[in-house]
């Protein structure tokens, strides 16, 4: 018995060793990596940050301390959003909130339901007029307290509250054709948590203002069909047996997909997990967010085959909380994204391409 115990304690103690070592690794290479983002990348970004330098770095993960500076850059502001836009759109905001808690005429929309991601399924039920969505500001303060509820730093009282709820109804106010829908608190969370409130709104309406974003927050179903074919192609390329697997169960991309793309998986993944994520996706756009998908598919291709459509469905929609960045990010990185020497951006515009010439050959509707 005393020489399993030692045996016990020796395992022990190379464990805490190794795990030392690990960390002073870790630390080395993001000291390494900030002075390098400081020193040559961000003051030389127009020349730089595409460099096979800074491709290594984005991929390494971003820095926290630079995270937020690197995001903005990266994401750029086509909108030209100025801080004082910002205070515009709260102090709207603002003065709609004072109207509903006083019941006045601008809260008889007040019990419009969200459009939220179970109403987002491509079924005939998903599609919602474009009308003044303005209405859906009283239903952001629902969501706030749902927002990474683990970190408590949301919730009412807690410090980040008051600058998530103005984002979003600055955001709601400045795009009410688009309004609030859930899924969009987790993008701003995000956001709060790496930039100053003015600089998190501006990169929040120029993220939600890319292609792909715009076309799931809009639910515009033809574009979302379209980026899910797409998807589907290089699925099939890279995991054709899990693929077949799918197909045979009737497990369509919109069941698993929407939820990993409407928060930027940071609903889906653990938050440092989901921040490394993001670091590529501002790199490389939103191929990446499809590419991570294919990732984790590829990261459980052993497991999902075994269950049937309930259990694939369930597994998908709560991936485990301990899911190892470097093992997803592995698998990532063995993701092919070409197809019969189509690269994405191909793919999806000759799907694009076909999507609407199918919509102009198709008959008029009957009166």
């Amino acid at each position: 018995m005393v020489v399993e115990a030692k045996k016990r304690e020796l395992k022990e103690a190379q464990r805490r060793q190794r795990q030392r070592e690990e960390r002073c690794r870790v630390e080395d290479g993001i000291g390494s990596a900030l002075l390098a983002w400081n020193n040559e990348i961000l003051p030389n970004w127009d020349a730089m940050w595409s460099s096979r330098r800074a491709r290594e770095l984005w991929w390494q993960g971003v820095p926290p301390s630079v995270r937020g500076k690197v995001w903005s850059l990266a994401i750029g502001n086509e909108l030209n959003i100025t801080h004082e836009l910002f205070h515009i759109c709260l102090a709207r905001a603002k003065e709609r909130w004072r109207s509903f808690s006083s019941g006045g005429p601008e809260a008889e929309g007040e019990g419009r339901a969200p459009r939220d991601l179970s109403a987002v399924r491509l079924s005939s039920e998903a599609g919602l007029p474009a009308a003044d969505r303005e209405a859906s500001l009283e239903l952001i303060k629902l969501d706030i307290s749902r927002t990474f509820p683990s970190l408590c730093i949301f919730q009412q009282g807690g410090p980040y509250h008051d600058t998530l709820h103005s984002i979003l109804g600055a955001y709601t106010c400045y795009r009410p054709d688009v309004g609030y829908v859930q899924g969009m608190s987790f993008i701003a969370a995000v956001l709060t948590l790496n930039l100053d409130t003015a600089d998190a709104f501006i990169a929040f309406s120029n993220l939600l203002n890319k292609p792909c974003q715009m076309a799931f927050f809009r639910v515009d179903h033809s574009l979302m069909l379209t980026y899910f074919a797409a998807f589907e192609v290089f699925f099939e390329e890279n995991l054709p047996r899990l693929f077949a697997h799918f197909k045979k169960n009737n497990l369509t991309p919109d069941i698993y997909l929407i939820d990993w793309i409407f928060t930027l998986y940071s609903k889906s993944l653990p938050l440092d997990l989901a921040c490394r994520v993001w670091d590529v996706f501002c790199r490389d756009g939103e191929e990446f967010l499809f590419r991570t998908a294919l990732g984790i598919l590829r990261l459980f291709q052993d497991v999902l085959p075994a269950m049937d459509f309930i259990h694939m469905a369930q597994f998908l929609t709560r991936l485990p909380d301990d899911l190892p960045a470097h093992e997803l990010f592995s698998a990532i990185a063995a993701v092919q994204m070409q197809s019969r020497s189509k690269k994405w951006a191909q793919v999806l515009a000759a799907l694009q391409k076909d999507s609407r010439e199918g919509e102009k050959g198709s008959p008029a509707p009957r009166p």
